[in-house]
């Protein structure tokens, strides 16, 4: 397979897991326990097709450009698509599209349970990373945003905006991002240097990329 970088990116992508299919021999890739990816094995084990999920449209005009893009190999022919692992897809583009399966399919749960699966607040903060998680504070996604530094009985600011208020996943849907609210509520601990930092971090865990940040 000519696209030896495959595993390595899937795997840093945040939430996701992976399997073997025996009866299949297909390494499954999962991102809340759903298959997004897949690359099919034969039974010298060896790549015959990647499977990825795409929008209907997408899909029907990728494979009326590329040879190496047909529909999906033993999959819903509808929604995935089947690309030949020695093909001659760019890599660029077989990266996005892989990406774009990703997000089709955690975008099928519901907001908060996205949340959940990405282990991440709204504002992109990693809950278990916080030295306040557990003892003082269950986490925004538990307790909806009323985390032990908000104003009694109400919702942390950057919840109650983003969440309450414009329904958002998470802020990384918002055109304001890093906005006022934010440095409005931050932790006076953190000098500028720490908070700008902390403001890249989470931006960055908001688009959807490596588990651990910049």
């Amino acid at each position: 397979m000519r696209y030896e970088w495959l595993d390595d990116y899937l795997m840093q992508k945040r939430a996701v897991t992976k399997d073997l299919q025996p009866v299949w021999n297909w390494i499954r890739y999962h991102v809340g326990g759903r298959m997004f990816a897949a690359v099919c094995l034969d039974n010298r084990n060896r790549p015959y097709y990647i499977n990825l999920k795409l929008d209907p449209e997408e899909g029907a005009f990728l494979r009326g450009q590329y040879k190496d893009i047909i529909p999906g190999y033993y999959s819903d022919k509808v929604h995935w698509n089947s690309i030949n692992p020695d093909g001659e897809v760019p890599d660029d583009l077989l990266r996005d599209l892989l990406d774009k399966s990703w997000s089709l399919v955690l975008a099928g749960f519901s907001k908060k349970r996205q949340r959940e699966i990405l282990g991440l607040t709204c504002c992109g903060t990693e809950c278990k990373t916080c030295s306040f998680y557990g003892e003082n504070c269950d986490g925004c996604n538990e307790c909806r945003g009323k985390v032990f530094h908000a104003p009694e009985g109400k919702a942390c600011p950057i919840y109650a905006c983003c969440v309450q208020k414009h329904r958002y996943v998470n802020c990384g849907a918002c055109e304001m991002l890093p906005c006022d609210i934010w440095r409005a509520v931050r932790d006076p601990a953190l000098s500028e240097e720490e908070f700008e930092r902390s403001v890249e971090i989470r931006i960055r865990n908001l688009s959807g990329g490596v588990k651990n940040g910049i």
